[in-house]
Parts: C-alpha cells; structure tokens; sequence
C-alpha cells in the first residue's frame, strides 16, 4: 500500500470511529430473513454504547446485555465492522459485518463466524442486522 493510499484508509477509517463514538438507541432489528424474531443480545430501546474500538449494549434499566471490541475499515464497498463479543454465545468469535454510517443513523448486518461478509443489507439464515439513531435526537 502507498503512503498516499495507507493515509487515505487511516483518515476515512479515523473519521468513522470518531464519528461513531457515543451512544445509540436501537430502532431496529433483524435475523435469519425475518424482522419480527426475539432480539437474544439487546432489547426494545436498547442502548449501545462506542468507546475507541469498545462497545458496550445495555438495556434502559442499565443491566448490561452484551461487551466486546470492533475494528473498522472505511476503505471496504461497503465499508466493513469486525465484531469480537466478549460475553455471551459468540464470546471470542471473529463476527464479519458491513456497516453504514449517515449522520445520526448506524447501521450494520453481521454474518456468523465462518460466513463471508454480508454485502447487501438485507438477512438471510446466519445474519443480524440492527439499525440505530444517536441517541438524544
């Protein structure tokens, strides 16, 4: 990779994270092919919250729901999420996703460990995909 392309993968990959530090609200959720299924890792009105490259899901009362780490690449069509939960089902398991980030809105669609990366947002059997607003809108 050039000087030139490596600082522009740093810079759009920076601006990302720094634009997806703070807490969201989820609006929105989505499993295997189906909008209407149990939401097992948040809850309606969940909060997730982005500190450097770790995030943290509680429900409204405070009870923390799911933890982990992320690392971004701004540089991806479209522009890709690594999730590693620390807790929970998937602990330590490398989950490959795809994300968008317009404004105040985030969304993402992750595939189970093993499956290649989501690149359209839409699910089908093995994929999650979860919509949210920053919070304080």
């Amino acid at each position: 990779m050039s000087n030139v392309a490596a600082s522009h993968h740093e810079s759009s990959t920076a601006h990302d994270l720094a634009a997806l530090q703070g807490s969201w609200v989820q609006i929105a959720f989505e499993e295997n092919g189906s909008p209407d299924t149990p939401d097992t890792h948040g809850a309606p009105g969940a909060i997730t919250t982005f500190e450097g490259q770790h995030f943290t899901v509680r429900a409204l009362e405070g009870e923390l729901l799911l933890e982990g780490d992320f690392t971004l690449d701004a540089t991806t069509s479209p522009k890709s999420i690594t999730w590693i939960d620390a807790m929970g089902t998937d602990k330590g398991k490398r989950l490959p996703a795809s994300y968008k980030l317009e404004g105040d809105h985030f969304t993402f669609i992750a595939a189970d460990e093993g499956m290649p990366r989501p690149l359209v947002f839409s699910t089908q059997m093995g994929h999650t995909m979860r919509g949210f607003v920053r919070r304080g809108l």
